[in-house]
């Protein structure tokens, strides 16, 4: 009984030490979740950790969706080189009760029908399989090629309450599942969030996401830890000319050791920084512009009809004087809003 029991154990170290070693901290494993949603919220460079208050909050801080008083949808589709890879992004909101909201968000990155080569290449004489292009008899056979999809999906299950009058609180659930080929993963992950407003107009805003380090399992294996990232920002809507100017600054703070791919860091620790401002008129037409943290300049626009926003922004990407890689980047995004008194928050 007890060899029995040394070779249980044995067996379980040998493999808790297995799957350590194919455990490592995916640096970058997290950052199809980094681009942002939201014509409004790109339009400002993304810095909305403060500012953040409609049914998009879910992803950026997701006590801001306890700003809502009515349920909210959200849309929004972008494309990159081209139409080369699609990202989309769809959300839902609703208040509940006197001071807590929920809502779902998904973001979609994807690159469709790649062609896959892998048994593309046959022997002309006996139609088999062969790897060596160098072969005389090597011969392609269109026929052979299949089609597969790159495919990332996040899930933000969001609770927001509000705790007071100036504090809110809330915190995601976040669901994650990434295939290439015949390959897959899947993830869970949990943001936490805060606004803290100490005086009229001025918003402070907290989120840890991946707060207790995210793993993604990859069906190879292989496993990655997504590490946390804190974003901390400020926002202060200054009443003139007849409208609302809003700036808004946030900081991205890693500690995945990225030293030169950040604005600033020290040792492990970087920083990177992000600023918006935008100008509403009237609560009706909006003008935006910004500067993300990939050193990017974004400007946008947006109006806003009866229960319906409409929102675009604009980017362009230009690599260091070596590069040639110039890249435009358009955003549009509607956001529904059910303004109606049977829809009203409870209490409001």
């Amino acid at each position: 009984m007890l060899k029995r029991i040394l070779l249980i154990l044995a067996s379980l170290l040998l493999l808790s030490g297995n799957i350590i070693s194919q455990t490592v901290i995916g640096k970058y494993a997290g950052e199809f979740m980094a681009i942002g949603v939201g014509g409004k919220a790109l339009g400002m460079g993304g810095a909305q950790v403060a500012v953040a208050n409609d049914v998009t909050a879910g992803y950026w801080n997701p006590a801001g969706l306890a700003f809502i008083d009515y349920p909210q949808g959200a849309l929004m589709h972008e494309e990159h080189f081209g139409n080369l890879v699609n990202y989309n992004y769809g959300a839902v909101a609703i208040p509940y009760g006197k001071d807590m909201s929920f809502g779902i968000s998904v973001i979609r990155l994807a690159i469709d029908d790649i062609p896959g080569t892998k048994n593309f290449l046959i022997n002309g004489i006996t139609g088999e399989t062969i790897y060596d292009i160098e072969d005389p008899n090597a011969r392609t056979d269109p026929s052979r090629i299949t089609y597969f999809n790159n495919v990332d999906y996040a899930f933000y299950l969001t609770f927001a309450k509000r705790a007071s009058d100036n504090f809110y609180w809330g915190a995601n659930v976040k669901i994650i599942s990434r295939s290439l080929e015949k390959e897959s993963a899947f993830g869970v992950g949990f943001d936490a969030g805060a606004v803290y407003m100490p005086m009229d107009n001025l918003y402070l805003g907290a989120n840890i996401m991946d707060v207790t380090t995210t793993l993604v399992a990859w069906s190879t294996g292989r496993n990655e830890l997504v590490t946390p990232t804190a974003k901390v920002g400020a926002a202060y809507g200054l009443e003139m000319l007849g409208g609302v100017l809003t700036p808004a600054v946030d900081f991205d703070i890693r500690f995945e050791n990225r030293q030169f791919a950040s604005n600033f860091n020290l040792g492990p620790v970087s920083f990177d920084f992000r600023g918006g401002l935008e100008f509403t008129f009237k609560n009706i037409i909006s003008i935006r512009g910004g500067y993300t943290d990939v050193q990017q300049y974004t400007v946008g626009a947006g109006i806003k009809l009866p229960k319906l926003n409409i929102d675009y922004s604009f980017a362009q990407f230009t690599g260091s004087e070596y590069e040639t890689l110039h890249e435009e980047s358009h955003r549009i995004s509607l956001k529904l809003t059910l303004e109606e008194p049977r829809f009203l928050r409870l209490g409001e």
